[in-house]
Formats: C-alpha cells, structure tokens, sequence
C-alpha cells in the first residue's frame, strides 16, 4: 500500500530532472500549478497536459509507478465529477426522479478532474525526483531572506519536508495494522462497503498512537545530532544554478505565457 503513495517516496533513476538544482524545480513547480488555474478552453488543457506528460518522460520514472499512485485518489475523482455533474445546472441530457445530468456538469466535472490529475502528477514529480535533505536544503536557501525578519526558516523547511515524507509513512503503519488484524481472523476487504468505511474509525486509534511515538523517536533523534535551531548549519554539496536551470526556467516561463495568452 505504501509504494501506491506518489508523494512523498523517492525514486532514483537518473535522468536530467534529478540532477536539476532543487530551487529551480520548486519554482517551476509552483509556477505550473498556478498557471493550471488559468486553464479553462480545451486546447490550454491539452497543452498542459503535454508539458507534464513531457516532464514525466524526462524524469523516466515507470508509468506503471505513476498508475499505481493515482489509485487511491481514484475514490476522490470519481466524487468530483459526480459532484459537478449532479449539481451543476445547465441543458439537460438526461434525467431520473430528482437527478438530473447536464451537459455543462459533464464538462465541468471532467475538466476539474483532469486539473486534479495533472496537480497530483506535478507534486509528485518533485518528490519522485528529490531527495528528501535536497528538498529541505532548497527549499531553505528560497526562504532563507525572510530569515530577516527573524522567521524560522531552517525549522520550517525540514518541518515541510518531514510531513511529505511521513506521508508514505503513515500509510505503511496504517498497512501493517490491517495485516495484523487479518492474522487474527479480521480481513476488512469482505465486508460491504459501508461497513468497511465504519471499520476504519478504531484502526484511528493505534495509527495515531503509532505516528505520535515515531514523530517523538524523530524528535530524540534530531536532538542527538544536535540539530538546534538549524542556524549556521553548513551544507557538504552546495547549491549552485547551472545552464539546464535556466534553460529549465525559460520552458516554465514560456509554457506559463502560453496558458496566459490563451486564457486573454
């Protein structure tokens, strides 16, 4: 269950995304997502999912990967588009009892669908593709002016970090926790599906008991390595901008200028 999570796990293939500094990801990163917010014709949805089709084939990680962890929001897709086509008013296409389908909740349901989709992608991308530190490292040399204004930026960064990266975490103890209930007789995958819903809430219990006492063992043990506050840490790699960044950075900008021009 653990390797269906994209985000948050690390995948080493070594490809030209992994050797690009981890500022410049983040910044194109965040200037995609944003520039998702603009898509609105279909010609800007196919544009954009080029750009992150392209992107996934630079950083050559497996499709079967990138399958595999749109699984679990599987459940989340198909209640969007239900939502939206359900309540969303419009020529009506066709109807039973109080429900009714329209054209517009049927384009509407499928557009924020696909916008999820390539968000889910473009997040995980960066983590697929960082490591963890790399991450923590890059994020804090981008905040690292607001260090002025005596914010924490050194603690913040790897507290970012260290919640994407429990996020596979959390979902391998959840499995180890089903795995020692089905050796005792109880296997929730043949119950109805409204039971099995109910029979989460008590595995809430020890999965939250489970997370506190690794969160308090990570804790003792960034202690021991006398980690502080983080300031005046030196790096043994760092960070320097080469020529794919920028080059990197002018895709970025121009694939956001393109979505601009054609939302105008």
């Amino acid at each position: 269950m653990a390797n269906t999570v994209l985000i948050g796990q690390y995948i080493e293939t070594h490809s030209i995304f992994h050797r690009l500094d981890p500022r410049t990801k983040i910044i194109s990163i965040t200037m995609m997502m944003l520039s998702f917010l603009m898509l609105e014709t279909s010609l800007s949805y196919l544009i954009a999912t080029i750009f992150v089709i392209g992107f996934l084939m630079i950083s050559k990680i497996p499709a079967r990967v990138i399958w595999r962890g749109l699984k679990p929001i599987l459940l989340i897709l198909m209640f969007t588009f239900l939502y939206h086509v359900i309540f969303t008013k419009g020529t009506v296409i066709w109807s039973w009892l109080f429900v009714e389908i329209s054209e517009e909740g049927l384009q509407n349901g499928t557009r924020f669908v696909w916008r999820i989709i390539l968000l889910v992608l473009l997040a995980s991308l960066l983590t697929l593709t960082t490591k963890p530190l790399t991450l923590a490292y890059g994020l804090e040399k981008l905040l690292s002016p607001l260090s002025k204004l005596h914010v924490p930026v050194e603690q913040f960064s790897l507290m970012i970090v260290i919640a994407i990266r429990f996020i596979p975490t959390i979902v391998q103890e959840l499995e180890r926790i089903l795995l020692a209930q089905k050796a005792r007789g109880f296997d929730m995958t043949t119950l109805p599906l409204a039971k099995r819903m109910l029979s989460y809430i008590p595995i809430l219990v020890p999965l939250l008991f489970t997370t506190i006492q690794r969160a308090e063992q990570l804790t003792y043990a960034i202690d021991a390595r006398a980690y502080g506050n983080g300031k005046g840490r030196t790096s043994y790699k760092q960070l320097k901008f080469q020529k794919m960044d920028y080059q990197a950075g002018v895709i970025v900008m121009f694939f956001a200028l393109t979505l601009l021009l054609l939302r105008i």
